[in-house]
């Protein structure tokens, strides 16, 4: 295959991996559902009663509710700082400025939440 036919591949990659912005309503949904999860987390772990929890075949709900509670708050949390730190976001921020802001957008979200 000659240089003149062969495909341009190089701009084919920059085609397929261009970055798309997902719709506006996703991010909402997102943080609906990863706030319900954490409500019904935290439902789940105030039903249980502590008498019930001597018996190790009755751990089962509590961990899964501690682990799927956990994770769909820490999800909530780098999903709030990051809609926040991209509405404060400038042009001419160095790295360490914005790894700084995001690590402080990361921890008020967590302190927020633990209220």
């Amino acid at each position: 295959m000659s240089e003149s036919t062969s495909p341009d591949f190089e701009a084919l990659l920059r085609r397929a991996l261009a970055p798309v912005e997902p719709p506006a309503h996703l991010a909402e949904r997102l943080e609906t559902t990863l706030l319900g999860i954490t409500e019904l987390a935290a439902d789940e772990l105030e039903a249980w009663e502590l008498g019930a929890m001597r018996d190790p075949r009755n751990w089962v709900r509590p961990v899964a509710a501690i682990v799927v509670g956990s994770t769909a708050a820490t999800g909530l949390i780098l999903l709030r700082a990051r809609r926040r730190a991209a509405t404060r976001r400038k042009a001419d921020v160095g790295v360490l400025d914005a790894a700084e802001r995001a690590l402080r957008e990361v921890f008020h979200e967590a302190r927020r939440l633990a209220r």
